[in-house]
């Protein structure tokens, strides 16, 4: 992956970012160390947003 690529990557993983912390009213970083830490979420309809929501941080941490 060139730099142009790996930056393009990384601006459209954090648009993802953004579209959950505003639906859900978390921050990224809070969200996944929840995550991690095996807490699960207060409705089980946001549990596949939270799977992808922290598949792509974990994938924008490693981009960075």
């Amino acid at each position: 992956m060139d730099l142009q690529s790996l930056i393009a990557d990384i601006h459209a993983l954090e648009q993802q970012l953004l579209e959950f912390e505003r639906k859900y009213g978390v921050r990224s970083e809070t969200m996944y160390a929840a995550y991690v830490a095996g807490e699960e979420p207060e409705d089980d309809a946001w549990v596949l947003d939270f799977g992808e929501w922290a598949s792509v941080y974990k994938l924008w941490l490693r981009r960075q």
